[in-house]
């Protein structure tokens, strides 16, 4: 069993708002079983400042159904058109996808997707890479171990608040070598900003590749559900493209790793998933958060480290001098 030293609890010191099956504009939390296509079309158009979802990936997972990627793309379009509509004018659409695989032959999801984005009016801010180690190893060809999340905003007076997510200067001592300002530190006092490729590791945000672990077997989050979001990933966008008492909405919610990064935030959430089992373990994480006993990777600690025999190169491997000392 892993040690409660292990994790991280979020807590929060506030009661629990209800959670809602149906959007109404005094609700904070919306959870909703159904088709994602037929719910948005019951939220009031310009109500989001932030959609951020990993959709299906047409792999044949146990809640995908595997389609051809042209039938697979057109089956988005409907839900696209009313995220679109119900996305605010200073709001982003945040879309994490990765890569669709057909007889050993990778398609790029986000190049795909991006003129279903672009052709109803969308200006792509960043594509930025998240990068994780663990996944499976093919024998025909490199390992996948990056995502993608292609930000969108609706025009160009999107929010976009730096400062929250700025991360430390590599050279926080660096000065004006010239000009008015010379001799005066160049950089600013809260960070830096952290690029489109973040890795999020050992001491806070200090890097600048998304390094995130994805959600498997020895990831304190870790659900039923095979293609988890983990919490901070989301995090990290919810602070820069929202404000406090914002709508965050994911269409694809799952198991509500989302919501939670929103609701962690002081933002109002809203999931949908057609999947019962997800839907009612999104909630039991909810209620969860709420009493103060969700579990979280802590981001200063790695994932795992392996010990004993298993962790160390096989005699078979080693050199006839190597096995001799």
């Amino acid at each position: 069993m892993r040690e409660a030293s292990q994790l991280s609890l979020l807590t929060t010191n506030g009661g629990m708002p209800g959670i809602s099956e149906d959007f109404t504009e005094q609700s904070r939390i919306v959870v909703h079983r159904g088709d994602a296509c037929k719910f948005m079309q019951s939220v009031p158009s310009n109500t989001a400042t932030l959609i951020i979802t990993s959709p299906p990936y047409n792999v044949g997972k146990a809640y995908e159904t595997r389609r051809s990627i042209d039938e697979y793309l057109m089956g988005q379009e409907g839900l696209i058109d009313e995220l679109v509509r119900v996305l605010n004018d200073q709001g982003s659409i945040c879309w994490q996808v990765g890569n669709f695989v057909e007889d050993g032959e990778v398609f790029p999801l986000d190049i795909l997707y991006y003129s279903l984005f672009k052709k109803r009016g969308l200006k792509l801010r960043n594509r930025i890479v998240w990068h994780y180690s663990h996944g499976l190893h093919p024998s025909r060809r490199f390992s996948g171990r990056y995502e993608t999340i292609l930000w969108f905003s609706k025009g160009n007076n999107h929010k976009f608040n730096l400062d929250p997510v700025r991360v430390p200067s590599k050279y926080p001592g660096k000065r004006h070598y010239k000009g008015p300002n010379r001799g005066k530190p160049s950089g600013n006092p809260l960070g830096k900003n952290p690029s489109d490729i973040w890795e999020i590791v050992a001491n806070d945000w200090n890097e600048e590749i998304w390094y995130i672990p994805n959600v498997k077997a020895a990831h304190p989050e870790k659900t039923i559900h095979p293609s988890q979001f983990p919490v901070e990933l989301v995090e990290r966008c919810v602070l820069a493209l929202t404000d406090e008492d914002d709508w965050v909405i994911d269409p694809y919610c799952g198991v509500g790793s989302a919501l939670i990064a929103g609701l962690k935030q002081e933002r109002k959430v809203i999931g949908c998933d057609k999947e019962t089992a997800y839907i009612e373990i999104a909630k039991e994480r909810i209620r969860a958060y709420y009493k103060g006993m969700l579990p979280i990777r802590p981001i200063e600690r790695e994932l795992y480290v392996p010990q004993g025999k298993v962790s160390q190169v096989p005699d078979e491997w080693k050199s006839d001098e190597e096995n001799t000392n």
